[in-house]
């Protein structure tokens, strides 16, 4: 009780949250080291060089991701602390695993938790003060997530801007949307890339927007990725890949997409398929879906995912069934989505809209249909 208190003295501000989080990482790091436990590199540090999250190899992202929310706020941090200490003592990682889906927050209290966007963040530990503009008409719901106000992580090769929290940058309010959980636009310098790290219950998709990503994982898949493909990756029961750029001279940009399963387990798995420009200008192409139809990559979860090249003038709808909802992101040059105008690098999210209508001012949207 008194270590529980004396946590939830010193813990109220995010600055002495992440203080703590480093300093219990580091002396769990130090001291019980064990085959089953590894650091996960996902090409986030601490200022010292320590990654953030102590997880067991089979479940990386599932760790990351609850513990990570935990020390910010979505569960009490001392419980936490007490789980943590009490596994550390028996030195067990199923002692682990088991701990953590006590601590960890249901499904049901993540989604009540998890508004349908808060307010935007700035960079790695600082806050905004200032949260998306929302406007309501005739009951619908569109709510902005401006680029500027999305985390920023630059560590020289990589260059990379978060939508929603991940890595150091971190706003307990700015988790994901429905089953949505990362944007990430990543720009990675030439010979530059992420090393072979785990993954596990996540649909992990990839875009390429400009140059060449290549891909090797843990279940034999060896790729390139160009623009206008799309990768799909099932981490499933657990998977491990690097990304790499692999020319000398010039950087690659793409987006990073993770979208939550609709149940844990599912065998790993790999897909990429190409979409020509021809068949995305002037429209919105579907590219992924939970059933594989006209061609796209299959997802594990009720997601459809849009893309479309849109010129000035030019127009698509994605049309929404009742109690769906929707995210535009805008990969490049600028969009007007029912009636908003968003530029590079803006989100939006839709709520009680009959459909998503975008608009072209030169530029490239992605629009996934959320259950």
């Amino acid at each position: 009780m008194l270590i529980a208190r004396i946590v939830s003295l010193v813990s109220r501000t995010p600055a002495s949250k992440r203080w703590l989080w480093r300093g219990w990482y580091q002396f769990l790091a130090g001291r019980y080291r064990e085959p089953g436990w590894t650091f996960m590199n996902y090409g986030f540090r601490a200022p010292d060089g320590a990654a953030l999250a102590l997880a067991p190899e089979d479940e990386p992202d599932r760790s990351f991701i609850q513990l990570y929310d935990a020390v910010a706020g979505a569960v009490p941090l001392a419980g936490v602390f007490r789980q943590f200490a009490a596994c550390a003592a028996r030195r067990s990682t199923t002692s682990f695993a088991r701990a953590r889906s006590r601590t960890a927050p249901s499904r049901r209290r993540r989604d009540r938790a998890r508004p349908r966007l808060g307010k935007g963040g700035t960079s790695a530990g600082s806050r905004s003060t200032r949260g998306p503009r929302s406007r309501r008409v005739n009951g619908a719901m569109l709510t902005l997530s401006p680029a500027a106000k999305r985390g920023h992580t630059d560590l020289g090769w990589l260059d990379s801007r978060h939508t929603f929290s991940f890595g150091e940058w971190h706003d307990p309010a700015h988790m994901g949307f429905r089953a949505l959980r990362v944007i990430n636009d990543d720009r990675v310098a030439a010979g530059g890339g992420f090393p072979s790290h785990g993954h596990a219950d996540m649909e992990i998709v990839s875009y390429v927007l400009e140059g060449a990503l290549e891909h090797k994982d843990s279940i034999g898949t060896g790729s390139v990725i160009r623009p206008g493909d799309v990768q799909r990756m099932s981490a499933g029961t657990g998977v491990r890949h690097s990304e790499f750029n692999g020319s000398r001279t010039e950087p690659v940009h793409f987006l990073q997409i993770w979208i939550i399963p609709d149940r844990r387990g599912h065998e790993p798995g790999y897909e990429q398929k190409s979409f020509p420009e021809r068949e995305r200008r002037g429209q919105l192409r579907l590219v992924a879906s939970s059933d594989g139809r006209a061609g796209t990559v299959t997802l594990h979860q009720d997601v459809a995912l849009y893309i479309g090249a849109l010129d000035e003038g030019q127009k698509a709808e994605v049309a929404l069934a009742a109690g769906r909802h929707a995210w535009v992101h805008v990969a490049r040059g600028a969009a007007t989505v029912n009636g908003q105008r968003l530029g590079e690098g803006d989100g939006a999210a839709l709520s009680d809209e009959r459909a998503v209508t975008v608009e072209g001012h030169g530029g490239e949207v992605l629009v996934f249909d959320l259950g």
